[in-house]
């Protein structure tokens, strides 16, 4: 650890602070229909006059599930025919092939649920069209869709005897419009002025100092990593994601790509305490997620630099960020699994076995320190309904959050939203351990092996994206139960979120009494962490435990597999 490293976090942390409040008022003013941008304004009217939409028209639970669901599955079609049609479509300066079925079909599962898992090398399969109308449209309207569910969520939370949550594509098309698509805009001009690549040419054929032929990726890069990180996304338009100097060039674009994967999950947090009238609530789960962010984060840093045994190795930099350091590569690798972001800068594959599991467990805690865009936000007001249940059965009083009362239907679902994905991880997990199509794809034998398999599952059902690089997904097997998976992974949150906020939206609002349980104080934060922890812990552990911990024990030990 060096001074350099500490006064870098020290701003980090600090700009996150600064911009939650900043970027959250804009957000909930923007939700609200309350505030936009003159310049897109008529856009927005244009959209719903062409679409016929009347944004007015509010929708019930189910009519708003019913558009995401429907949403989703276009989305799925379009970009699978882009995919496979790309070699006939313009922006195909390099004439790649058309992408065979399964990969297509997990590649467009994946980028319309926000998870960007990627099973194949950019520059190598796909062509600037389908980086562009396809992959990275995808990225603005997968984001949306997880910030109109976390609203649709509060509206649930904080109306008063209301059968109706809002307007899903209002608020896919404001969310887009004015917070998405600006911030992106400015931060691609950002990022190509640092020097990411953004351009229609071919790739450059050049001669190394060496004098050696090499051929350079180009294309438009800067506008998808813009939204890539912001949208909490992650596919890389290059096979190396943010390890490649054409996406990531520099120390200030390295660290403001980290910033953006956090910007508008934190900021969502305030959007939270305003939209509930108590901004108090809003900065308890914003403290809560800090609080388990700085720990795992503490936990792995310390972990990549300490000594290993059994390589003889100290702060190695195998598979590092080597321009940035061991610590940029492990605060990139804390973030980015923090949310469901999956950009990378460093090969997790790499890491110390403590720095992999605690990317591995920020995962299985269901993504929500901080979390996705929408997801995250969403993901831990489950949590936070648990957490008011399991204290009203201390002290024996109905549970209430915001005034509402918790009550059989809403733990049920909330249930459902903990163990599927649960279920899901595990359950492929071992599909793929007991088949040989699974074990044929794993470079390493061993725990790691078997981490390199829990990962990739963790990261599809999360939303993730982000890999043990020792793994070949790009086979028929993994590419069919990715689709499966992820698809699995997004709508076990959506359609119980949605069905809690319905259910939370028809009651009434009970004023505070004396023994109501407060949920904007500290004490709610630390009883909130200890759930997530505990719901984590005796899920996985035990998985864990074959992994990750075995490998640190065996590497203890001096041995080597």
């Amino acid at each position: 650890m060096n001074q350099r490293d500490l006064i870098q976090l020290a701003l980090f942390l600090g700009a996150l602070l600064a911009v939650t409040p900043l970027l959250g008022k804009w957000m909930a003013g923007v939700l609200s229909g309350e505030k936009t941008l003159p310049l897109l304004k008529w856009v927005e009217g244009l959209i719903y006059r062409v679409s016929g939409i009347d944004p007015q028209r509010e929708m019930s639970w189910q009519r708003y599930l019913g558009a995401v669901l429907a949403f989703n599955v276009l989305g799925i079609l379009l970009v699978l025919v882009a995919e496979m049609t790309q070699a006939w479509l313009p922006f195909n300066p390099q004439h790649l092939p058309n992408l065979p079925f399964p990969l297509a079909l997990g590649t467009a599962v994946s980028f319309v649920t926000n998870t960007n898992w990627q099973a194949y090398s950019g520059e190598q399969t796909m062509s600037y069209g389908t980086q562009m109308w396809a992959l990275c449209v995808q990225n603005f309207l997968s984001a949306a869709t997880g910030i109109a569910v976390a609203v649709a969520l509060i509206r649930g939370l904080t109306r008063r005897s209301s059968q109706t949550l809002g307007n899903f594509w209002a608020d896919v098309t404001r969310s887009t419009l004015y917070i998405l698509l600006p911030l992106s805009a400015i931060f691609a001009v950002v990022l190509a002025g640092q020097g990411v690549v953004q351009t229609l040419a071919p790739y450059a054929d050049v001669t190394t100092v060496e004098g050696a032929q090499q051929t350079l990726p180009l294309g438009p890069a800067a506008s998808q990593i813009a939204i890539k990180q912001l949208g909490t996304n992650g596919g890389g338009f290059f096979g190396q994601n943010s390890a490649h100097p054409f996406e990531n060039p520099t120390p200030l674009t390295n660290f403001l790509e980290i910033f953006a994967i956090f910007a508008i999950p934190a900021g969502l947090t305030y959007t939270f305490g305003l939209m509930s009238g108590n901004r108090r609530q809003g900065w308890a789960l914003f403290g809560a997620m800090l609080v388990l962010f700085v720990a795992g984060f503490a936990i792995a840093w310390p972990a990549e630099l300490a000594h290993n045994p059994a390589t003889g190795l100290t702060a190695s930099m195998e598979g590092k960020e080597a321009r940035f350091g061991v610590m940029n590569s492990v605060l990139f690798a804390t973030v980015t699994t923090d949310t469901s972001c999956g950009a990378v800068n460093a090969m997790h594959d790499s890491f110390s076995p403590i720095a992999g599991m605690v990317a591995m467990v920020n995962m299985m805690l269901g993504e929500v320190v901080f979390g996705g865009v929408g997801s995250g936000l969403y993901g831990i007001l489950i949590f936070a309904i648990l957490t008011v249940f399991i204290a009203g059965l201390m002290v024996g009083r109905t549970p209430e959050y915001l005034g509402k009362k918790i009550e059989a239907r809403e733990i049920t679902w909330s249930v459902v939203t903990v163990l599927v994905p649960a279920v899901a991880i595990l359950g492929a997990t071992a599909v793929a351990c007991v088949t040989k199509a699974g074990v044929s794809s794993v470079a390493n034998p061993g725990p790691h092996g078997f981490s390199e398999i829990l990962y990739a599952f963790t990261s599809m059902v999360a939303n993730n994206g982000s890999a043990f690089a020792g793994l070949n997904a790009n086979t028929d097997f993994y590419n069919y139960l990715s689709a499966l998976v992820i698809a699995v992974g997004r709508f076990a949150g959506i359609i119980p979120v949605l069905a809690i906020a319905g259910s939370l939206g028809a009651k009434k609002i009970a004023p505070p009494s004396a023994g109501t349980f407060p949920t904007d104080s500290p004490t709610f934060a630390v009883l909130l962490i200890g759930v997530i922890l505990i719901v984590g812990a005796l899920t996985f552990f035990p998985a864990l435990s074959l992994g990750p911990v075995v490998e640190h024990l065996l590497a203890q030990a001096g041995r080597t597999f």
